[in-house]
């Protein structure tokens, strides 16, 4: 695979509601810092390296870029690294961020918000990102509660223009239905790849069904979550890597793409290399056989 010519038009398309996206994006977590996202004494990214990172995926075809406002490290915030990188944005590019969550200066996690909060923490991201409206916004769920009241809100904010698509993050099937009751849901994103739980593969299942897309997060990472990509994977993956001459990662997300029509990826990275690899993980088409193999790692730890 020449990884340097392959754009994300490669992996298809879907649609988030009324736009259309590539279905291979970029996650922007990564971004403000080096080494494990979230890390306490994080060290920032070179703010020039990041900036050209996020121009080299709209480059290369990406359209689809997920952030949110409590993914920043000392210095720096990958809102505002979008916003300097990107704005004006193209008029293809769709921008999805998530709420929810709140982090105080020092990078410690705060309560989740509650629906009054929702509001500011929307008018944050519009700030940070330059924007008058925001195209996607998740609600970003810790728990099995009810989600009526937050999601309520932020369905409040659609009708007043501020927000465009409404979706939600690390949810169970009973929160979709919840909130499908209130407004339309466009995306789920939920932690999902080579190993998934059943209970995954039938959610996933589920918004296939109902054309919603599914949104995979630490789709390389696995159970590594926040540290990045396994340092050792399974013999199975590596054997299907060099058939293919890639990288385990790029077999990860290969993987991934091949679940369902639906399903779009948003890999994260400060390097350009592995940038490149990601994207043209979009191309790499998986055999039969090959596919079996991998699904019989499904309930497997990564």
């Amino acid at each position: 695979m020449t990884s340097q010519t392959i754009t994300a038009a490669a992996s298809g398309t879907w649609n988030l509601g009324d736009r259309t996206v590539n279905r291979m994006g970029f996650g922007a977590m990564r971004l403000p810092q080096r080494g494990e996202a979230f890390a306490p004494g994080a060290l920032p990214r070179d703010r020039d390296q990041a900036v050209r990172v996020l121009r080299r995926a709209v480059e290369l075809g990406v359209n689809h870029i997920d952030t949110a406002a409590f993914y920043f490290s000392p210095l720096r915030c990958a809102n505002e690294l979008i916003n300097r990188a990107l704005a004006p944005y193209p008029d293809d590019l769709v921008i999805a961020t998530k709420v929810g969550p709140g982090r105080d200066p020092s990078g410690g996690w705060l309560p989740h918000a509650t629906p009054e909060q929702l509001r500011g923490q929307v008018e944050e991201n519009l700030r940070q990102l330059g924007r008058d409206h925001l195209e996607v916004v998740n609600l970003r769920v810790v728990g099995t509660d009810s989600i009526a009241d937050r999601f309520g809100a932020l369905a409040e904010l659609r009708d007043a223009g501020l927000i465009r698509h409404l979706g939600l993050s690390n949810v169970r099937p009973h929160h979709l239905a919840e909130a499908q009751a209130i407004a339309p849901v466009v995306c789920v994103q939920n932690m999902y790849g080579i190993g998934a739980s059943p209970e995954q593969e039938e959610f996933l299942r589920i918004c296939g069904r109902q054309h919603i897309a599914f949104v995979p997060f630490y789709s390389i990472a696995g159970s590594g979550r926040t540290a990045g990509a396994p340092a050792d994977d399974s013999s199975e993956v590596h054997a299907i890597a060099r058939a293919h001459g890639v990288s385990t990662a790029q077999v990860r997300l290969a993987w991934t793409l091949h679940r369902g029509p639906h399903v779009l990826a948003i890999p994260g990275t400060g390097d350009l290399d592995h940038l490149a690899q990601n994207v043209a993980a979009g191309s790499l088409r998986l055999s039969e056989d090959e596919l079996t193999v991998l699904d019989s790692l499904r309930h497997a730890a990564p």
